[in-house]
């Protein structure tokens, strides 16, 4: 291990970041683009995906935290975390893939392979992202470090997410000419796959682990569980990153809806010319901006963490969050204007969400070492990825049924009725779970002047 005062190079950070921009990618893919796929590709129900949704990610979070202990227990000349990243590359790329693949299937066994590939896609998802986001609390144990290295990857995150929400839709347009949607979206995964696996193993070979665990660590599985058990902080951050995940998941789920059957295409005047623009163009428009500014907010995250803290930083940007999403839902489909202005102000305070999670995270695992003289590093952040899957699940099941429930069917005129059920999910619904988010953080007790304590009693034991 090398020296914990030694700084983070730039090109370290970068290389951080190539880990969640892979992740990201299939990430914003999932959230933004599976229940679309399955329900106007693929052709599921809308509410046999809702319940495939909650059945196979209730499965795939509480791998997580197996994950989580898996990784604090492995020991190789790589360290704990960075084997998976080179490991799982490949698998990640080849499962993603077949996720988006429409072999030709009875309605029953279309579902079954959904099921399966789905599954296996998350499994996957599991054993690369729970050690890559477990790795910054081993590469530094400085407070801002940690907070430069989370603002890292969620550059990363956010920049793997537009890069797929700006080129997703032309490419399975282009791919598309020579055969079908299905065999289009075969293909641009195809592509996304490629460029993931080498993320993942650039990440790997470019970062390092510095932080080893305390020497009197006994990696005891019921130990660790039972810590973790009495770890009241841990418990307000799941919380609040699963209401976070739940608004996200809502917004990111019902744009594609929202566009193509509610704004629908558009004619935009422009010095006296008139211009006709489709709903895809303008989803496409809308996603990127909202991932565009969710940097933004990723960059503001440091600076305003710094000057308020990270705990009212993260409150006051869930709260605002709630409350231009209740605005939201009274917008007119031909108010476009009005439409992309709330969408850069909810993007910028949802980003500056994300980072301070994270590092919050660390701060967690660190009072627990301080609390109980052991580290578990890989428990405690698994438990962030379980509730990025939890609230994923909720929100990914909330919208298949709100949709059911309000008599949606994929590529025809709808109802009104199931457009107001589109209108909730990517508004009052999705406010209302940054608005709990902002409750569980006014809970949250470790601030920075607890935390230089921690972090100073623990470099002397160290």
């Amino acid at each position: 291990m090398n020296d914990l005062n030694q700084p983070i190079r730039l090109k370290e950070k970068i290389a951080y970041s190539f880990g969640d921009f892979a992740s990201s990618m299939f990430w914003k893919l999932f959230s933004m683009f599976l229940l679309f796929f399955y329900t106007d590709v693929f052709g599921i129900s809308a509410a046999a995906v809702g319940t495939m949704f909650l059945v196979t990610r209730v499965w795939d979070a509480l791998n997580d935290p197996i994950m989580g202990l898996i990784s604090d227990r492995t020991r190789t000349r790589w360290g704990k975390f960075r084997p998976y990243l080179l490991f799982v590359a490949i698998p990640f790329g080849i499962i993603g893939v077949l996720t988006f693949s429409t072999p030709d299937l009875s309605p029953d066994g279309k579902l079954i392979y959904a099921y399966i590939t789905y599954t296996l896609m998350m499994m996957v998802y599991t054993a690369v992202n729970v050690p890559y986001g477990s790795l910054m609390a081993v590469m530094s144990n400085d407070g801002a470090e940690r907070t430069s290295l989370a603002s890292w990857r969620f550059i990363g995150a956010f920049s793997g997410g537009l890069f797929v929400t700006a080129t997703a839709n032309s490419l399975v347009e282009y791919f598309s000419q020579s055969s079908d949607q299905a065999t289009g979206f075969q293909w641009t995964i195809s592509i996304y796959a490629v460029v993931a696996a080498v993320l993942f193993m650039l990440t790997f070979l470019w970062t390092r682990e510095r932080l080893a665990p305390p020497k009197e660590e006994k990696n005891s599985l019921k130990d660790d569980l039972k810590d973790l058990g009495k770890n009241l902080p841990w418990f307000i951050m799941l919380g609040a990153n699963i209401f976070v995940l739940i608004f996200n998941s809502l917004r990111d789920g019902s744009i594609l809806y929202y566009f193509k059957y509610y704004v629908k295409d558009q004619t935009l005047d422009f010095f006296g010319s008139s211009y006709e623009v489709t709903s895809s163009v303008l989803s496409s428009a809308y996603m990127s901006i909202w991932l565009a500014t969710n940097i933004i907010g990723v960059l503001l995250a440091k600076p305003t963490a710094a000057r308020f803290g990270k705990k009212a930083t993260f409150s006051y940007a869930a709260l605002i969050s709630a409350a231009l999403s209740f605005v939201f839902f009274f917008i007119q489909p031909d108010q476009l204007l009005l439409i992309f202005i709330l969408n850069v102000f909810i993007g910028i305070s949802a980003g500056i969400i994300l980072p301070l999670g994270w590092s919050m995270y660390a701060d967690i695992a660190d009072y627990s070492e301080w609390k109980t003289g052991r580290r578990a590093t890989g428990l405690v952040f698994s438990s962030s990825s379980m509730s990025q899957k939890f609230g994923w699940t909720i929100g990914g099941a909330i919208s298949g049924y709100l949709l059911a429930g309000f008599g949606f069917e994929p590529n025809v005129e709808q109802t009104t009725e199931a457009l107001l059920g589109i209108r909730l999910m990517i508004s009052v619904i999705a406010g209302l779970g940054a608005l709990v988010s902002f409750g569980f953080m006014s809970m949250y007790k470790l601030d920075e002047k607890f935390m230089q304590k921690v972090k100073m009693e623990l470099n002397g034991n160290r």
